[in-house]
């Protein structure tokens, strides 16, 4: 897990986010990387289930990323996963949807810097973009 702790600990801080918002990003950054929820790919899926496909795919794609609602947030991700980060998180699970909703785009805009979904690991191209912030 020491890889998944450096990548969150590195988008973080390029987040800005300290204490609550880490342990956000590290649980947003878990959901994306596991393959037993689909990842990214599954994310995807999801909103475009609700309705939401064209959201999604202006973070994923080059140009500017739609705002998006806490209460879609919610909808999309369903209780289980909202409390479950908000466990990670230490925060109320009511607080998670709004907070997601304002950097989740900009997290998944990152992960795809060339417009679309990364084949092979998502925590691969993950450290290959922080890698390249940093140098």
């Amino acid at each position: 897990m020491g890889l998944l702790d450096e990548l969150v600990g590195k988008a973080s801080s390029m987040l800005g986010g300290e204490g609550e918002q880490s342990g956000l990003v590290g649980g947003v950054m878990e959901m994306l990387a596991n393959k037993d929820t689909g990842g990214l790919g599954g994310l995807v899926q999801s909103f475009q289930e609700k309705g939401l496909g064209g959201v999604i795919s202006s973070w994923i794609g080059t140009g500017e990323n739609l705002p998006v609602s806490g209460e879609q947030i919610q909808q999309v991700l369903g209780s289980d996963m909202v409390q479950n980060l908000a466990a990670k998180a230490g925060i109320a699970p009511e607080e998670v949807s709004g907070k997601l909703a304002e950097f989740l785009p900009g997290i998944i805009d990152k992960m795809t810097p060339d417009g679309t979904i990364p084949e092979g690991g998502l925590l691969e191209k993950g450290l290959e973009f922080l890698k390249g912030r940093m140098s």
